[in-house]
């Protein structure tokens, strides 16, 4: 299924609740360093995110992680909200703060070569490199 939908969820608190529209069920793996130490593994989020609006904006901390994204969490409780970029154009939202049973779709990884060699998902993605992803939102800037 791949039908365009909104879903809600809350941090851990629920000082912070989150609506998103989601273009599709999908589900990407984003391997980089900064993902990795931002949350102990790959974040696994929907990148089909098309609008997100928050409820309690003021419970929400921004960490500018790099010159072109910054990450939301609760001030409260420390769960993650998003990744996105700084332009506003492309959110990334954990999958697990909306999933209520949804039939998600893995479907791709990124930054793939900076994925350690101790885990590794069994089913058939998409692999980006870290060096694809920048090549691919560049050319989606053009």
């Amino acid at each position: 299924m791949n039908d365009a939908m909104t879903l809600r969820g809350s941090c851990l608190c629920g000082a912070v609740t989150l609506s998103v529209e989601a273009e599709r069920q999908n589900v990407a793996a984003c391997h980089c360093q900064m993902c990795r130490t931002w949350g102990g593994g790959p974040l696994l989020a929907m990148e089909s995110v098309g609008r997100a609006t928050l409820e309690g904006e003021d419970h929400v901390s921004i960490y500018a992680s790099s010159d072109w994204a910054e990450r939301g969490f609760c001030r409260h409780c420390g769960t993650h909200l998003f990744y996105r970029l700084k332009t506003g154009e492309h959110y990334a939202v954990p999958v697990g703060l909306v999933d209520t049973g949804e039939a998600w779709t893995f479907d791709s990884q990124i930054f793939i070569d900076e994925k350690p060699g101790w885990y590794h998902f069994g089913n058939a993605t998409q692999d980006l490199t870290g060096q694809q992803v920048f090549e691919a939102f560049q050319a989606d800037q053009e």
